[in-house]
């Protein structure tokens, strides 16, 4: 099995050294990973400025090759895929990421998007997180990710897939759970400073709401107790509800005399 590596932590972070051990077992493993910390850049990509790329060694963790990128995560997935890999990766992993990416998080989360980019382009991919901003243990979420990929190699389950995996910390972990996105929002808060020059910038920062709906079934809802989440994901953001409203309701019938330049719709 060959196997892509990424992350948005950047290359040397402890996350993604904990998910290449906890996978060298399985086959092939291959880096492609941005050179510095890329969190929260969601599915942008680079186009105004070229893309650089530096070979890194890693073959004490038993990588078969392994790039730093100046770019993002998503960058990182294109450019392997594209070029950078001798032959095309059996499935993608991205992380682990220090911190959970739950709910509304996997729109912005560069964990999430480069996971989403590989199965953009044809591959399975897994999106895996740590569920917390300061512990520095990755074993847990490394040893289950073999699991997980070794059990979907057995199962029945489809060719190309794209999955969130979030692993909680602390206490005894009561199982696993197959779960929707729930719901995360935060309080915004723009801290305003004036840099020597007397040019003024801002720093963004943030609480998470305590008070969310997240019932049972939900990413925040399994993690929260102590289950690891699966949210199996796609790509498809219509509204099918309102879509069918708006077909049915005369809504259409406003804009036939719409003049287009002398004509009418």
């Amino acid at each position: 099995m060959r196997i892509l590596v990424v992350n948005d932590d950047g290359i040397y972070a402890r996350g993604l050294s904990a998910l290449v051990r906890g996978l060298k077992d399985l086959g092939e493993i291959y880096v492609v990973a941005p050179d510095r910390e890329r969190s929260a850049t969601g599915h942008s990509i680079t186009v105004y400025r070229p893309l650089r790329v530096k070979k890194v060694s890693m073959s004490d963790f038993g990588v078969a090759a392994s790039w730093a990128v100046d770019g993002t995560p998503s960058d990182c997935v294109k450019l392997a895929v594209e070029d950078l890999l001798p032959n095309p990766p059996d499935i993608i992993l991205s992380g682990i990421n220090q911190g959970p990416n739950l709910g509304t998080d996997v729109l912005y989360s560069g964990t999430v998007s480069a996971a989403i980019e590989g199965f953009i382009s044809g591959f399975p991919a897994i999106a895996v997180s740590l569920a917390s901003f300061t512990d520095r243990d990755f074993s847990r979420a490394g040893d289950f990710t073999h699991t997980l990929v070794t059990t979907l190699e057995k199962v029945d389950f489809p060719q190309n897939f794209l999955l969130n995996v979030n692993v909680p910390v602390g206490g005894e972990q009561k199982g696993v759970k197959i779960t929707r996105l729930g719901n995360r929002r935060y309080i915004n808060i723009f801290e305003k400073r004036t840099d020597p020059r007397g040019r003024i910038y801002y720093w963004m920062a943030g609480d998470l709401l305590d008070k969310e709906e997240n019932s049972e079934g939900t990413d925040v809802s399994a993690v929260k107790n102590n289950y690891i989440s699966i949210t199996p994901l796609h790509l498809d953001l219509s509204d099918y509800s309102t879509i069918d409203n708006l077909k049915n309701n005369g809504f259409l019938e406003n804009f036939k005399t719409i003049n287009t330049g002398g004509s009418k719709i």
